[in-house]
């Protein structure tokens, strides 16, 4: 049973603001104690329900957030910015069980803790096929390319509402309640890891059959400004579909992602 574990920062237990999240500001050093307990509390319940291999992708801003020596060492380790796959570097298609790890939701959520959808300064809403989709949406095209089923997903209740919509059957481990973007009532740390790994662990007793899914994506993207709507453009395939929105169509979510994702490192470049 190989596990691969995408871990972002914003969901776990105790964050609350973004001087905890964001390399250099004061209370970094906190955010990043807070995510490696989370992660190794879930790397624990994955060995813990049969895993015999596990793979964590550091998902957070530069991706450098955790401390190798501070990791389970159990599990492999893959660090970096400009990864290929971005929140989804290391995953293929030998992996039986995908986890989502401090999790967040989408942007425009009004009582998702630090809410946004992969770059706030550049997107107001993502839609995948129609329906508005954040980081859990925009991700599962990857896994499901793959065939890799996501079982667990931690963070807010917001993250949960949004997991159970996106895979009806995930487990979740629900470590906070968010009352607004920038406030909520978090776990205990021991206990939001205690949760975590009877979760990981609970999730792998029944994991359905690998069923890969190779269909036609279209992304619909609305951004803050127009200019990125028309750097966007520069991409072909992207059309413009109002002052501030782009759409595009991919024949499977790998193709529909790798897009996405450079339509955002495009986005990045431009300074408000």
């Amino acid at each position: 049973m190989d596990v691969f574990i995408s871990a972002d920062v914003e969901g776990v237990a105790g964050i609350a603001d973004w001087s905890q999240i964001t390399p250099g500001a004061d209370d970094y050093a906190i955010g990043r104690r807070l995510m490696v307990g989370e992660v190794n509390a879930a790397i624990a319940g994955a060995f813990d329900g049969g895993a015999s291999r596990v793979v964590v992708n550091d998902s957070h801003a530069r991706m450098t957030n955790l401390v190798p020596e501070e990791v389970d060492p159990r599990a492999r380790l893959v660090l970096g910015h400009y990864k290929p796959m971005y929140m989804l570097q290391g995953l293929d298609d030998s992996f039986d069980a995908a986890y989502f790890v401090g999790y967040h939701g989408a942007i425009g959520e009004p009582e998702a803790i630090l809410s946004h959808t992969y770059n706030p300064g550049a997107i107001w809403e993502a839609k995948v096929d129609g329906r508005v989709a954040g980081e859990i949406g925009l991700n599962a095209l990857v896994c499901e390319y793959f065939g890799v089923p996501i079982r667990l997903v931690s963070g807010d209740q917001a993250t949960a509402v949004e997991a159970r919509e996106v895979i009806p059957s995930v487990h979740v481990a629900e470590v906070k309640r968010s009352f607004s973007r920038y406030s909520a009532e978090s776990l205990s740390p021991e206990e939001s890891r205690s949760v975590i790994r009877r979760e990981a662990a609970a999730c792998l007793a029944a994991v359905p059959e690998s069923s890969v899914t190779r269909r036609p994506v279209e992304i619909e993207l609305t951004f803050l400004v127009a200019d990125m709507a028309g750097m966007a453009e520069w991409i072909r395939g992207v059309e413009r579909t109002g002052p501030r929105t782009v759409r595009f169509r991919a024949p499977d979510g790998l193709e529909a992602y790798r897009t996405f994702y450079t339509i955002v490192q495009l986005t990045r470049s431009i300074v408000e």
